[in-house]
């Protein structure tokens, strides 16, 4: 299965295509103190909704979507401790979905749901692992940037816990720093081992925090070596979040630089095969023929369409997503139909695809 496809994704994508169907993704981090802000918030976006339906449903459907949003608002979990949120909701379908990216108030109104804002937060670019390493113990973090959540790693994370499971051999050694090294060894391969039974459910890139001594027996020892991008040198055992995230910043940009570095090339191999194509028009008429292999798109590229003479063809308005077109975001649908076949989607800073007009899709054949 793509990993893209979440269940979220795909009961979204799923959905009967029934209009109006609204899609409103917003900020919603509702701190101490706040919460009558964004209650706020939410009531303005509801009233542009409602008033954007009336105008252009004003039939029973439209008084059914409204009424739906507006409870839907009413019930929202002010405890989620996520950065955004996306409503859905037409006469036959509603979900909610908690996200953990930031994003830009948004509201589209039209015959299927926007899936974007989804797919961008299952993505890994902005998720990894990160595993503090001493001499005496191990801690593995999940981190998005701003926040890190300490994983259980069902192996011991003390290298006291191994004192005593040592080898009879070691019980006998003259030299204790020989004993320390086996000992500490034996509690990285301890270490290592729960790391591989993180990546099993979070295969995310991996940041190793430590001394220099035992990052280079960790370095000798782990078998997750793919998965491991950066080696830090330093003391963390008492970092807080701010310090670890600022730690980790220079190294997670360049992380982050080096992949779509990685997609351009993959861009430029493509192009030179002839199994690539840019620009919002030959990218719709190439994904609706079912030929997207990985869909490469600025993260905040939007652009309204109307529908030419048949299915894989658009005309487009040069603007950004207006109550007159038939497609309010062209952008989305490729994303939802290249998905729907089996490829992948990818999204690149503003600007990246300057040269392939903000879109490019790489083809199976």
């Amino acid at each position: 299965m793509n990993p893209a496809l979440t269940p979220d994704i795909q009961e979204v994508m799923g959905a009967v295509h029934y209009r109006p169907a609204v899609s409103l993704i917003m900020p919603f981090e509702p701190k101490i103190g706040l919460k009558a802000e964004l209650s706020y918030a939410l009531k303005v976006a509801v009233d542009k909704t409602e008033e954007e339906i009336l105008d252009n449903y004003p039939n029973e459907k439209g008084r059914i979507v409204i009424e739906k949003l507006k409870n839907i608002v009413k019930q929202l979990n002010f405890s989620s401790n996520k950065k955004s949120i996306a409503i859905y909701v037409s006469p036959v379908f509603e979900k909610v979905v908690y996200l953990d990216i930031p994003v830009e108030e948004k509201i589209i109104i039209d015959e299927s749901f926007e899936i974007r804002d989804l797919v961008y937060s299952k993505k890994q670019v902005h998720k990894y692992l990160v595993v503090q390493l001493s001499g005496k113990e191990s801690k593995v973090f999940l981190g998005n940037t701003e926040s890190f959540l300490r994983l259980a790693t069902h192996t011991p994370e003390s290298a006291y816990a191994y004192i005593n499971d040592a080898p009879e051999k070691v019980a006998n050694f003259s030299d204790p720093s020989e004993r320390r090294e086996i000992i500490l060894d034996k509690f990285l391969m301890g270490v290592d081992k729960g790391l591989g039974t993180i990546l099993n459910s979070y295969p995310l890139p991996v940041f190793i925090m430590g001394a220099e001594r035992t990052m280079g027996h960790f370095r000798k020892i782990t078998r997750h070596e793919n998965s491991i991008v950066a080696f830090i040198q330093g003391n963390y055992e008492d970092a807080n979040s701010s310090q670890l995230a600022a730690t980790l910043k220079p190294y997670v940009s360049e992380w982050q630089n080096s992949c779509q570095k990685d997609l351009l090339a993959q861009l430029e191999e493509a192009a030179s095969q002839k199994k690539m194509v840019s620009g919002i028009k030959e990218v719709w008429k190439e994904a609706m023929n079912r030929k997207g292999r990985l869909l490469l798109v600025e993260k905040n590229y939007m652009v309204a369409a109307q529908r030419g003479s048949h299915e894989s063809s658009i005309h487009t308005s040069g603007k950004s997503s207006n109550s007159f077109s038939d497609i309010k975001d062209a952008v989305d649908d490729v994303i939802e139909k290249v998905l729907e076949n089996g490829g992948d989607v990818e999204f690149v800073e503003n600007g990246l695809l300057a040269d392939q007009h903000r879109i490019a899709l790489i083809l199976y054949y």
